[in-house]
């Protein structure tokens, strides 16, 4: 019996050689997806939408030949539409907002934890499971139920108790300021670990950002701040 590959198809867009192969690799460790190529330009995103035939592509918006905009209008104009989760730096209300009405999927800031794009992809793949489910006709109640999936934040991961998460979120609002997860466990009485995942959590559902702290050496410390 032949098998079927049923895992999505990813395009990784980026400028930058090693943050593509960063996120390529977390494509990989997800389950259900699989990369198939990587673009650094705009053109080189097109011709290999048109090559490949994915089913998601991660888009940035800072390209060298053209903006990541017209990237995803282009593809999304295509006679069969490409998904586009848009993964950059630029976070201005206007670009945002192109973004949306161009028909991306999601908005991703950089930098961002490997979590926090797993969530995005995990949104994604069962929003196209509900919709498979639905056969050729859909009721309200499901069509309330798919939209309502892209809004809500999405559940709590194996592991972490809603209460703890409140305390978490009650501490970094409360602060007013970023916090590592070693100072939110001291806060909390969570271990640095769990603190970690909470905040991570709270990171990949948009209710904080990272934001990295650059030393005299070494790895930049992860910072997290509430968004809301």
């Amino acid at each position: 019996m032949i098998k079927t590959d049923l895992r999505k198809k990813v395009l990784v867009v980026d400028d930058d050689f090693m943050v593509a192969r960063i996120h390529g690799g977390y494509v990989a460790r997800t389950p259900g997806f699989t990369v198939v190529s990587t673009a650094h330009t705009g053109r080189a995103a097109i011709a290999a939408v048109a090559e490949h035939a994915p089913d998601l592509v991660l888009l940035d918006i800072y390209l060298p030949d053209m903006s990541g905009l017209d990237v995803l209008r282009t593809i999304r104009g295509l006679a069969r539409p490409v998904d586009v989760l848009v993964i950059t730096a630029a976070r201005d209300i206007g670009t945002v907002r192109a973004a949306l009405h161009g028909g991306a999927v999601n908005y991703l800031i950089k930098p961002f934890t490997a979590g926090a794009l797993a969530d995005r992809l995990a949104r994604y793949a069962d929003t196209h499971r509900r919709l498979a489910q639905l056969g050729s006709h859909a009721r309200q109640e499901d069509v309330d139920r798919l939209f309502g999936s892209a809004l809500d934040s999405a559940p709590l991961p194996k592991g972490l108790s809603a209460t703890t998460c409140a305390l978490v979120v009650e501490t970094l609002r409360r602060t007013g300021t970023d916090l590592s997860a070693t100072e939110t466990a001291d806060l909390t009485g969570l271990s640095r670990v769990s603190a970690r995942r909470y905040l991570e959590h709270l990171c990949a559902t948009g209710r904080a950002e990272l934001r990295p702290r650059y030393g005299t050496a070494g790895r930049p410390e992860h910072r997290y701040r509430w968004t809301g």
